[in-house]
């Protein structure tokens, strides 16, 4: 710092002795000028005063010796005369034509002019002063000359040398920069000690703040020579670094308690690890507010997908919903298609190792973390998160290189936060879906109840006649079911209809649904079924299998039951679902009334048998 501080000083000494010789020079030239116009104008007079003493004394003759004298004068380079065309002819032999543009100028505008030349060795002014037509001194022009009052009768002219003047002010032009160079240098060295201080105390504040901004914040070491003021700030300025880090420091940890466990980000930077958590919990923040707005537990999975994506640069993940108690696994969402150990847990979801342990399962090398992720070139991060008593979410995060795994490792902590946060609101909507789901469904068998096939219709006829496919409408009845309840209790009595439901559930496409109608009926909707043949074997397939299961009922007592069932198509037989299932209970009667333990097909002869009232 020192050395710039010296050559900041020359330069600044340079500038300023050409800025004042040139402010010097300038303004020199400027006088030199003036005086020697105001000069030039007093050898005029002179000359003037002497020629008219010499005409009025009629000693013309010595004229000219006198103008060769004032010739010789130190400065005057040449002096001559410069007579008008206005005097009178008998001084035609004295007449002396202009040299030059300035002569001929002052002759006829009658003013002074002057020229100055410069050259590299030494500087002149060329000037005329002109003789203007006047009674002066007694002597008057004008009985002499036919002229009128201020007409020009001639001029003086001279080449003077200005340099005489100039000399001394170019000793000014070695003299100031030289003083100033003293001066300032004399200062620079008087304070130089407090100079070498706050250069110190400079390069330590640049120092530390350097250090700083990588997220040190040592403190300053005072220096041994310091005045008061230089104390009392680096006091302050140790003062200010202990409370940023005591800060940033508590800040992190505030934070953390948000996001979960700390970061494995490489950056010990407190500045920028606040920065990313502050930025993430404001992000976080907002997410907050707006899954609070969302309808739909799906709609939540959408904008946690988003984030993940966006926010993070997360490429390919799998949302999964596993209830470890009902053994059952739902795919919620999957982005980049690479939900490779699908195929192994998707029957059996307790083999899931992260829902099994309740940890994060992350590829290591050597050997598998996860038996059932068996893609060598792909890399894997699965984490559990609680949704509630029986659901957890998993999920599976997949990475096509082992730096995007240990990236993704490095924002898990903030990954997680999102997740967290969402845990809650998708529980809500668990929570409303299940209450929505036990007003349709029967709490005895959990099959649908007659509340859900009121609201479903609704849905399903417009549906099946627009995309014109039909509908078989199955109404089955528990044969004798009365006698078991008085003869085994009711305990007996559900289970035998949970025992039926779970026959019905088996025998069925995924696509058609079973109610509970009341009692001891149900009713099959085999959507979509493409004709009546196909419905009939379906009825005689539950039909075949309710005959041949054994129930358990107590001290090893089996009890079989049958099951009769009445069959009618939706359109062929009825135009609405409500008169579908009245014909499929008038074909149950006749099952009925035949014997019992069969399938019976609705046709138009048999209302004629059924008493209606």
């Amino acid at each position: 710092m020192g050395k710039k501080l010296i050559i900041l000083s020359f330069i600044l000494s340079l500038i300023l002795s050409i800025t004042i010789v040139s402010l010097t020079l300038l303004n020199s030239k400027k006088s030199n000028i003036k005086a020697t116009i105001i000069a030039a104008e007093s050898i005029s007079n002179v000359v003037i005063h002497n020629l008219n003493t010499f005409m009025v004394n009629d000693n013309m003759h010595n004229s000219k010796a006198f103008i060769n004298s004032l010739s010789n004068i130190k400065g005057i380079n040449n002096l001559w005369l410069v007579r008008s065309e206005l005097l009178n002819d008998k001084y035609v032999n004295s007449q002396r034509h202009p040299k030059d543009d300035i002569d001929k100028k002052v002759l006829s505008s009658g003013l002074a002019q002057y020229e100055i030349k410069e050259d590299l060795t030494k500087t002149t002014m060329r000037i005329s002063i002109p003789y203007n037509a006047n009674i002066e001194n007694g002597v008057n022009c004008f009985s002499c000359h036919n002229v009128a009052q201020g007409d020009t009768l001639g001029a003086v002219s001279l080449d003077l040398d200005i340099e005489s003047s100039i000399e001394g002010e170019l000793e000014l032009v070695y003299l100031i920069p030289l003083l100033i160079f003293i001066s300032i240098f004399t200062i620079i060295y008087l304070s130089s000690r407090n100079i070498k201080s706050y250069e110190n105390l400079f390069d330590s504040l640049k120092n530390s703040i350097n250090e700083a901004s990588t997220g040190n914040f040592d403190l300053i070491v005072k220096p041994k020579i310091l005045n008061s003021e230089m104390k009392d700030t680096i006091d302050k300025y140790n003062n200010l670094m202990v409370i940023l880090k005591d800060a940033f420091v508590d800040i992190e940890k505030r934070m953390q308690r948000f996001i979960g466990n700390k970061s494995t980000m490489s950056s010990n930077n407190p500045l920028e690890e606040s920065k990313d958590i502050i930025l993430n919990l404001s992000n976080l923040y907002q997410f907050k507010k707006e899954i609070e707005l969302d309808n739909t537990k799906e709609e939540i999975y959408d904008r946690l997908a988003q984030v993940f994506e966006n926010q993070f640069g997360i490429e390919s993940f799998t949302f999964l919903e596993i209830n470890m108690n009902k053994h059952k696994m739902n795919v919620v969402k999957e982005v980049g298609n690479t939900f490779y150990c699908k195929e192994y847990i998707k029957e059996n979801p307790e083999l899931c190792r992260s829902a099994r342990t309740n940890n994060d399962v992350v590829s290591i090398d050597y050997h598998n973390s996860c038996p059932y992720f068996k893609e060598k070139d792909k890399y894997h991060y699965c984490t559990n998160i609680d949704i509630s008593k029986e659901v957890n979410l998993i999920i599976n995060f997949v990475c096509k290189t082992p730096s995007k795994l240990e990236n993704l490792k490095d924002k898990i902590s903030f990954v997680k936060s999102y997740i967290n946060e969402a845990a809650p609101s998708i529980e809500v909507k668990l929570l409303m879906d299940a209450l929505q789901e036990s007003a349709f469904t029967d709490g005895l068998t959990g099959l649908y109840n007659r509340k859900f096939l009121e609201e479903h219709a609704k849905k399903l006829i417009p549906h099946a006649k627009r995309e014109e496919f039909n509908i078989g409408v199955l109404l089955l009845d528990m044969d004798h079911f009365k006698a078991v309840n008085d003869e085994y209790g009711h305990d007996i009595g559900d289970k035998v209809l949970k025992e039926l439901a779970r026959i019905m559930t088996e025998c069925i496409r995924e696509s058609d649904i079973i109610i509970r109608y009341g009692g001891e009926e149900f009713i099959i909707l085999l959507v979509g079924v493409s004709n009546v043949e196909n419905a009939m074997n379906i009825a005689n397939k539950i039909g075949k299998r309710v005959r041949e299961n054994e129930i358990d009922v107590y001290a090893g007592n089996k009890l079989k039951k049958t099951i009769s069932i009445g069959l009618s198509m939706f359109p062929d037989d009825a135009t609405s679902l409500d008169s579908a299932i009245k014909n499929a209970d008038i074909a149950l009667y006749e099952a009925k009334n035949s014997g019992r333990d069969k399938v019976v097909k609705f046709n138009e002869e048999q209302i004629s048998s059924v008493d209606l009232f």
